[in-house]
């Protein structure tokens, strides 16, 4: 089958930086299903992982954590899907990754693809949709009130994939107030119209501009991005014994501005579950599912802002391009082989 992998970390510029080669098929034991992949999106975990991990033995790193397919053999242990199922899922990180003719993947971890989008629209959404989904219900709670914070919450980075299903999410399942971040007229425009009821300049000081709305502290703020260079700001605006969720990398991070308010803070990654085949690891699968139910039913809609073509070394490498840039808004699709 074919596969797009690389051997040793390059910068994406370099020929081999991702390259097309040939492995054998996988077969599916177990609670695995084997499908086959029709289109993929592309993330910041996959340019991160190119950047730090090499090969070992010879085998090939394959990347991709998003995938849209159909199952064409499953595994003995298999009880929740049968070939000819349409599947949408966001992998593990300790497997082989997505962009691959055929992929392996834990049953449990597995949604049912929604019919009313294309594979490329619902290949946008599984990885930034449970990371999303994820802080907000199972981290931030942010359907358990905190007392006497505003009924909001400010998501820092609102225009990238992961802020671009946050908005929606919260819009559709919630009542509370959306703020979200951008800087660009383009990014301003966008979140706007994914149903933020509040834009602000993440350039500019926060507080001043959450104040300057009038609507209280929020009680629960999102951070996509940069978050060690915005705690002091959201220790200033965040109400007190609010949560404070992040989902990126920071070189370091100062938790002291979050102690006089007793803020709790919140990490999420959505490998967790896969990762350690955690008791509650059917969960992600029950989130898929629920998330397809809304796209069917018109209450969100795909992130994906651009398909770049097949699925191959060239428009793959693009995509990482795009990504590093730090400029992306929404989500980059690719679809076939």
């Amino acid at each position: 089958m074919k596969v797009i992998g690389y051997y040793e970390s390059l910068p994406i510029v370099d020929d081999k930086a991702l390259v097309e080669l040939e492995m054998d098929k996988p077969q599916p034991t177990g609670r695995d299903l084997l499908v086959r992949v029709k289109a993929v999106s592309v993330n910041p975990v996959d340019f991160k992982i190119r950047g730090r991990k090499q090969s070992e033995n010879d085998v090939p790193v394959v990347l991709g954590w998003d995938a849209v397919g159909e199952v064409v053999e499953t595994g003995s242990d298999v009880t929740l899907f049968q070939p000819g199922d349409e599947v949408w899922y966001a992998g593990a990180i300790n497997r082989q990754g997505t962009n691959s003719e055929y992929h392996l993947v834990d049953e449990r971890i597995v949604g049912s693809k929604p019919k009313s989008v294309t594979d490329a629209e619902a290949a946008a959404l599984p990885l930034t949709t449970l990371t999303a989904h994820e802080m907000l219900f199972d981290r931030l709670r942010v359907n358990d009130p905190v007392p006497g914070a505003a009924p909001a919450v400010l998501i820092i980075g609102g225009a990238g994939g992961v802020g671009s299903i946050a908005i929606q999410l919260l819009r559709a399942l919630t009542d509370l107030t959306v703020i979200a971040t951008a800087s660009r007229p383009e990014t301003m425009d966008w979140v706007k119209e994914l149903g933020a009821h509040h834009v602000i300049d993440h350039s500019k000081p926060l507080a001043a501009q959450i104040e300057a709305l009038d609507i209280g502290q929020p009680g629960f703020v999102f951070s996509t991005n940069y978050s060690g260079s915005y705690a002091a700001q959201v220790g200033e605006l965040i109400a007190p014994q609010g949560r404070f969720g992040l989902i990126d990398d920071p070189e370091s991070f100062d938790i002291m501005p979050f102690k006089g308010k007793a803020v709790s803070i919140h990490w999420e990654m959505m490998f967790t579950r896969s990762l350690f085949e955690t008791d509650d690891m059917q969960r992600q699968g029950d989130i898929l599912n629920e998330v397809a139910a809304l796209l069917d039913d018109g209450k969100i809609r795909s992130t994906a802002t651009e398909t770049l073509g097949i699925i191959n070394a060239e428009n793959l490498k693009r995509a990482h391009a795009i990504l590093e840039s730090g400029k992306a808004r929404g989500k980059l699709v690719l679809e076939g082989f």
